[in-house]
């Protein structure tokens, strides 16, 4: 399959949105990168449309289309007819006059082919002896039945799609011309490169307009009618059926769109629920007015495009040249996509390593992308998703390892909001000042244990206070105190370390100081009392006395 969406890395911020959105979970996760998987994947184009970061792309086409347009040849558009919800108030011959000035030769509609491959389903219908016929128009629901339904290839009406009919209609008429598609749809552009010589370039409605607007050319508000335009109505849910005589005997027409129903449906046929039925199938909700290019940023109201499809289309079918059905044929084949399922033991142990030993600690919370552990459990045994994105688990983890180390750090830890409530408080705080358990004093100001002053004082200037030495009178303990400002939470962090032994070992040694200091006063005052009675006799003696005394007081009160 060829890459029609492609990602930029750079864009990609471990959401895991696409894998939620993504219907069938092709998209591969590693290096905390998302990567679509190619032979998996059915081109809904849903992980376009919903990444925030816009970190996937579409292949654009508009340099190849450039490319036919200076070949010399007769370059056709073949225009989706969702184009008129697209582009509001802008007919067929408006967009004709836009395009011809871009350099085509000239612009038709799709739904001429869609009247084509209408013709042929009615033709199955009253001929072919057939239980259940699906349509074949949406190239999504295509690759959704050949690689994750094969049992019901059978079913898929091998008809080419309206794209395809048109193409070789156009090719017919204008023999070596080329033709250029323009719709909503990304798997358009995989279709055209799969079934080679019929559909010569893709553009989206997205490429369309920016190449417009980089040749400066406007679209001219212009509506058109026509009676014999019934077909316009195959973009909208039902639409195929719109058009359709419903008048075989027996059988049951019903009309699904989203990828969703469309598998579940799927599975009643395989499962054999569903008998004798024309099911026309969409991927998109809405069907093709809901495609995923139908400009990404502008987004119209899908009651509001179906009410302008509905006012465009006519009574009445186009006239066409019909092919003989043969020439309509289309074959579908089962494309291998699956990974090999790993057995019961490996998901079990994987599901260890997440933390879930046993099915009440599997909270299929989807934060992963994935419905359930289990299949989050599968894809990583598959090598499609990583153990960390478990966000319960990374979460209870992060939790685990802080808490560990909050009640193992020897620092006593008090954490406040900017109301200086106390928030969470640490064993080592709790001993510190006598506090029986935690439950005692959360919620409550940290007034009532303990002086606040320098948490006020942080919380007003947002400067952080640095190893202060506190005396705690109420509970006769010295701590140094850091108080810090975490701006990102808004919540103040009181780290205290216990230093009550160090200061009163030091006040100890400070009493011991005091005290040999005094007994030197007291020696010295005696010596001097002695020296002035026996001054004549110790001379020089008594002096050096008096300085060495005053030299081991003063080292005495440097210690």
């Amino acid at each position: 399959m060829p890459n029609c969406l492609t990602l930029k890395k750079s864009n990609c911020k471990n959401c895991y949105k696409c894998i939620r959105h993504c219907p069938v979970k092709a998209i591969r996760f590693s290096g905390n990168q998302a990567h679509i998987i190619g032979n998996e994947c059915i081109l809904c184009g849903q992980c376009f449309v919903i990444c925030p970061q816009n970190a996937k792309q579409i292949v654009d086409e508009t340099e190849k289309a450039k490319v036919l347009l200076q070949s010399g040849d007769q370059v056709i558009v073949s225009l989706a007819p969702s184009f008129v919800a697209n582009y509001e108030g802008i007919g067929i011959n408006a967009m004709r006059d836009a395009l011809q000035k871009l350099g085509f030769f000239d612009v038709e509609e799709t739904a001429i082919g869609a009247t084509i491959v209408k013709n042929e389903y009615e033709r199955m219908l009253r001929e072919d002896d057939r239980n259940i016929i699906i349509s074949s128009c949406c190239h999504s629901v295509n690759l959704l039945i050949q690689k994750y339904f094969p049992a019901s290839l059978e079913y898929l009406a091998d008809v080419v799609s309206p794209m395809q009919a048109h193409c070789q209609d156009i090719k017919k008429r204008f023999p070596n011309s080329k033709t250029v598609f323009i719709g909503p749809c990304v798997a358009k552009k995989d279709e055209a490169e799969h079934y080679e010589g019929i559909v010569d370039a893709v553009l989206t409605f997205e490429e369309l307009t920016n190449w417009l607007k980089e040749e400066n050319i406007e679209l001219k508000m212009d509506m058109d009618s026509s009676e014999e335009s019934r077909a316009r109505f195959f973009p909208t849910t039902g639409g195929i059926l719109k058009t359709m005589e419903q008048n075989i005997s027996g059988y049951t027409y019903m009309a699904l769109d989203g990828i969703e129903n469309c598998i579940d449906a799927l599975k009643d046929i395989e499962s054999g629920k569903i008998n004798k039925c024309f099911i026309e199938m969409s991927a998109c909700s809405g069907s093709c007015i809901g495609g995923p290019v139908m400009e990404k940023y502008h987004r119209t109201s899908p009651v509001k495009d179906f009410i302008t499809i509905a006012k465009y289309a006519g009574s009445k079918d186009f006239n066409v040249d019909q092919p003989e059905n043969l020439e309509l044929k289309k074959q579908f084949s089962y494309i291998e996509h699956r990974l090999q399922m790993p057995s019961e033991t490996e998901i079990y142990n994987v599901l260890r390593q997440m933390g879930k030993f046993k099915p009440s600690h599997e909270l299929n919370c989807g934060s992963c992308g994935y419905n359930t552990c289990r299949e989050k459990a599968i894809a990583i045994c598959q090598g499609k998703a990583e153990i960390s994105m478990c966000l319960p688990f990374l979460k209870e983890k992060a939790e685990s390892f802080s808490d560990a180390i909050v009640k193992n750090t020897p620092n006593g830890l008090i954490v406040l909001n900017e109301e200086l409530e106390v928030q969470q408080i640490n064993d080592a705080a709790r001993n510190i000042m006598n506090i029986r358990s935690s439950e005692d004093v959360l919620g409550d100001l940290v007034v009532r244990i303990m002086e606040p002053s320098d948490f006020i004082e942080v919380r007003n200037t947002k400067k952080d206070i640095k190893n202060k030495i506190v005396y705690l009178a109420e509970y006769k303990r010295y701590v140094e105190q850091s108080v810090i400002y975490d701006k990102d939470s808004h919540l103040l962090i009181g780290i205290l370390r216990d230093i009550t032994d160090a200061q009163n070992e030091r006040e100890k040694k400070e009493s011991i100081s005091r005290q040999t200091i005094e007994v030197a006063d007291k020696v010295v005052d005696k010596q001097m009392r002695i020296v002035q009675e026996i001054a004549s006799l110790l001379g020089e003696t008594a002096a050096e006395t008096k300085i060495a005394l005053a030299k081991l007081k003063e080292s005495i009160q440097d210690e």
